[in-house]
């Protein structure tokens, strides 16, 4: 496979928040992506992910979270930030410079786990942003929505979650085993979303969950069979907040991967996971 060099881009926010915005592009290209990585992933593990995209001609633009990879912000006690300085500041900023670079041809947003979830809500708040929705190992953390053998116990996972990060003015994920060290309103927003079902900020006036339901894209979901961290009825709940958009989720399993068919196994591996996504709705 032809190797595409990665452009690193300075991004600044209106609150002072810089960044690199990490850019895959081919020459040509048909389409371009605007990606948002897990919570806790750094953009640079997405370049195998984008080096194949960009093999088949789409061009990737791949987001770093506020606190991570290239972020000049780390969270501490005093330090804090969540959903609303990710969807009304960082986010705009991104795409705007992607745009700047890329402009013209048909726009793609996509995310793996938190990031395919505040796609879709970027998505209700800039509907005009894109055409597509792409998701990978995505879905709603809302606790009915996962199968019986997890359900029972995510209720007191979403409510532990925050109370650390409370405690300790950040939520120490690096050290508990999940996500990277998260801010703790970023950590409000997520646990309120997985207890509620439904997706708001403080500080956003938009009511996302009715801005969503208008959303009309075509989107293409790909799930992992051994991801117990967002099954397919998960992704479903969570595509059905676009009730307006026509969808297509298909699962992956170990043989058609050839690596484990979990939550991040894929990443080093992409190939399979790009086919499916490159297959029309």
């Amino acid at each position: 496979m032809t190797e595409f060099s990665a452009q690193a881009i300075d991004v600044q926010a209106r609150d002072g928040h810089r960044w690199q915005l990490l850019a895959v592009i081919p020459g040509q290209p048909r389409a371009r992506l605007f990606w948002l990585p897990a919570m806790g992933v750094a953009a640079k593990h997405y370049l195998p992910f984008s080096q194949g995209l960009a093999a088949a001609g789409i061009a990737v633009f791949i987001h770093d979270w506020r606190g991570n990879g290239s972020s000049s912000l780390r969270p501490t006690r005093n330090t804090d930030w969540g959903y609303r300085e990710l969807l009304v500041h960082d986010l705009p900023a991104s795409e705007a410079m992607a745009a700047q670079m890329l402009d013209g041809v048909p726009r793609i947003v996509g995310g793996h786990s938190l990031g395919g979830q505040l796609a879709c809500c970027h998505l209700g708040m800039a509907p005009e942003s894109a055409s597509q929705l792409w998701l990978v190992a995505s879905g709603s953390p809302y606790w009915r929505a996962f199968p019986l053998r997890t359900r029972w116990w995510l209720p007191m996972a979403y409510r532990f979650l925050p109370w650390l990060a409370d405690r300790r003015g950040f939520l120490p994920g690096h050290s508990i085993g999940f996500g990277g060290n998260e801010s703790r309103t970023l950590i409000h927003d997520w646990a309120r979303s997985a207890l509620s079902g439904r997706y708001a900020a403080r500080g956003i006036d938009t009511d996302i969950e009715t801005a969503m339901s208008g959303v009309a894209v075509e989107a293409r979901a790909v799930t992992l069979a051994q991801d117990w961290l967002a099954p397919p009825t998960s992704t479903r709940y969570l595509l059905s907040k676009l009730p307006q958009s026509r969808h297509r989720i298909d699962t992956l399993d170990m043989q058609a991967l050839k690596t484990r068919a979990g939550h991040f196994g894929w990443m080093k591996q992409p190939g399979p996971v790009i086919e499916s996504l490159l297959r029309p709705v």
